[in-house]
């Protein structure tokens, strides 16, 4: 997938982001993403999500990178193909299943593919959830490939994306004091992310337009990362338990409120196909 972790536009980028699992920013990103894709699953397959999910998914990955969110459904029963393109996080990702137990890896397939070419690897309607998280960033015109994940979703199937927020570019660098940064943020999609690598930011009136058009209407949208963007690289979770769930519990309301959400550093929107 060209994206990422996945794909050429990530080229470059896997030391840096496996090194980073461990920091705050992952750990607040994945942390409020799962809980908010357990939200949305429930509602469009009850009995779906949860410790002891009950009805059985299909699920397609789209650049799952180490597959923090894949692995977590497979653990709870779902079935999870995972279609990676980059081959340090492909190798990364075959390690992850190799260590899981046996029934959930009996669940994994681990695929190298591109995410816009689903149709040499599967027919129409196949998936009940598709999941693209932290990839449209990397592709220069995402409708092509959303496109292509509407059709491999069954009707009432879910779409789960995270991108980047193109309407809050100039946060980061005006937090951080960097004025240059934060004036030349406005005007344009186009940014460098902490990897260090050329990527785009998306707007959600626009991803909603174009969801509707390919038949994926938005159903609801989240922010991810309000209060925490500005972490510098290699700030730990806090270590505390309590600490740490008040930092969670904020952030996720905040994710779900006006205005704070609309400011997050990136976006969570969940679309369903009709």
């Amino acid at each position: 997938m060209p994206g990422g972790p996945g794909g050429g536009g990530f080229t470059g980028g896997a030391g840096t982001w496996l090194a980073g699992l461990g920091g705050l920013r992952n750990t607040v990103r994945q942390e409020l993403v799962a809980r908010q894709l357990d939200e949305q699953l429930d509602a469009c397959f009850p009995q779906s999500a949860g410790a002891h999910a009950r009805r059985r998914l299909r699920v397609l990955d789209i650049g799952p990178g180490q597959g923090t969110q894949s692995l977590r459904l497979a653990r709870l029963g779902h079935l999870v193909t995972g279609l990676e393109s980059d081959p340090v996080m492909l190798v990364a990702l075959r390690q992850a299943v190799a260590a899981e137990p046996p029934d959930v890896r009996e669940r994994f397939v681990v695929l190298r593919g591109d995410g816009r070419e689903t149709g040499r690897h599967f027919g129409p309607a196949c998936f009940d959830v598709v999941l693209c998280h932290g990839v449209l960033m990397y592709v220069p015109d995402p409708e092509p490939l959303l496109a292509a994940l509407a059709r491999v979703l069954t009707p009432g199937g879910l779409l789960s994306l995270l991108v980047r927020n193109g309407d809050a570019l100039a946060m980061r660098a005006g937090l951080l004091g960097d004025w240059a940064a934060a004036l030349g943020a406005f005007g344009t999609d186009a940014y460098t992310n902490r990897l260090g690598l050329s990527t785009r930011a998306d707007h959600r009136a626009t991803l909603t337009a174009v969801l509707e058009g390919i038949g994926v209407p938005l159903r609801s949208w989240y922010g991810v990362r309000v209060f925490t963007d500005t972490a510098r690289d290699g700030t730990p979770a806090p270590a505390d338990p309590h600490e740490l769930e008040g930092l969670l519990a904020a952030e996720e309301q905040a994710g779900r409120l006006d205005p704070y959400r609309a400011v997050a550093a990136l976006l969570h929107l969940c679309g369903v196909r009709g």
